[in-house]
């Protein structure tokens, strides 16, 4: 009884030192929409020789009978529903997949692994927990502003609040499938005929097709044509009125001119009055009456002078001589 009771404790001991040493971690919860396929990220850390590897959904250690979506020792290899597929090995990754997900996938999955010895058995309690909505919409968003320029690289991108497997996405430009598929669609480089509505969605559930996106492709040059347009109107505009101002001041030069030789012709016509002025003989110093006589002299002589100066029709040269001696003698008198 004492030696059962010795070897009892060392297997205890070995299973609590198997049980540090091993280790499960799962992905965090997942949400899943019906009809698209996940996958369930899980890694492993054993102590011995992995030879069996099983999932199981809400059962806390997925040992005995208990029903498994995929068991490593299945005669078959396969899993008994083929929804459900191992992505893993039996060193230290136990990913699953599971496609086209279903109401009834809405559980807690958990994973086990078997060594030859029982220390090496191990269950993950925890487990990761998959919930399952009906026709969740997806959403699209971009690595680029909306209006974006040819030339440029541009991938949209289609969401939602739950995972999905990217294979499970289509996508429609208007009403048109586009080919391929995947949550992520390239534009390299972006082309004008690439502006449109797009759309994405679920191919296994039409009722998560995304709220349209428009894509708007600007040209090249960004514009540039409307602003080198505008720029050539200004240009234009300054340059005529740079020419209206310069017509004004020619003109306003000319005229300057004009009145300029005007006032010299007017000038020019009073110049001989002066002349005649000046040619008057001075007032001899002597009395009073003696300087009126001599201004009335000077007066008629000036006079004289200037009837003769603008007659236009020149008289014989005896009347000239004539008034010419008659002034000389009433000047002496």
């Amino acid at each position: 009884m004492a030696v059962w009771d010795k070897n009892s404790f060392w297997s205890f001991l070995l299973l609590v030192a198997g049980a540090v040493g091993q280790s499960v971690k799962y992905s965090l919860p997942v949400c899943a929409v019906r009809g698209s396929t996940v996958t369930l990220p899980c890694t492993f850390t054993p102590v011995k020789e992995i030879i069996r590897v099983v999932w199981c959904q809400n059962h806390l250690i997925c040992h005995g009978s208990t029903p498994s979506v995929y068991d490593s020792d299945s005669k078959t290899n396969k899993p008994p529903d083929p929804r459900y597929r191992y992505l893993g090995d039996k060193t230290g990754n136990c990913t699953l997949q599971i496609s086209n997900v279903q109401e009834r996938d809405k559980a807690t999955f958990r994973f086990r692994m078997e060594a030859k010895d029982a220390a090496g058995h191990w269950t993950g309690r925890s487990g990761v927990n998959v919930t399952v909505v009906d026709g969740s919409p997806m959403r699209i968003t971009s690595s680029s502003e909306r209006e974006a320029r040819e030339g440029q690289n541009v991938t949209l991108l289609c969401t939602s609040t739950c995972t999905f497997h990217q294979l499970q996405v289509t996508w429609f430009r208007g009403d048109h499938l586009l080919p391929g598929s995947g949550p992520a669609l390239r534009f390299s480089p972006l082309t004008a005929e690439d502006s449109g509505n797009y759309t994405c969605g679920l191919k296994a559930n039409w009722g998560t097709r995304s709220v349209a996106y428009v894509l708007q492709v600007e040209a090249a040059d960004g514009g540039g044509g409307v602003t080198l347009l505008i720029v050539g109107v200004l240009f234009g505009v300054l340059l005529a009125v740079c020419v209206l101002i310069l017509a004004v001041c020619i003109i306003k030069r000319k005229r300057a001119a004009a009145a300029e030789r005007t006032m010299g012709g007017q000038v020019g016509q009073k110049l001989p009055d002066s002349i005649y002025s000046d040619i008057l003989p001075p007032a001899e110093q002597g009395g009073g009456g003696q300087r009126q006589e001599t201004s009335r002299a000077v007066e008629e002589l000036s006079y004289a002078s200037v009837q003769f100066k603008h007659k236009k029709k020149a008289r014989p040269v005896e009347d000239a001589e004539d008034a010419i001696i008659y002034s000389s003698v009433a000047t002496r008198g």
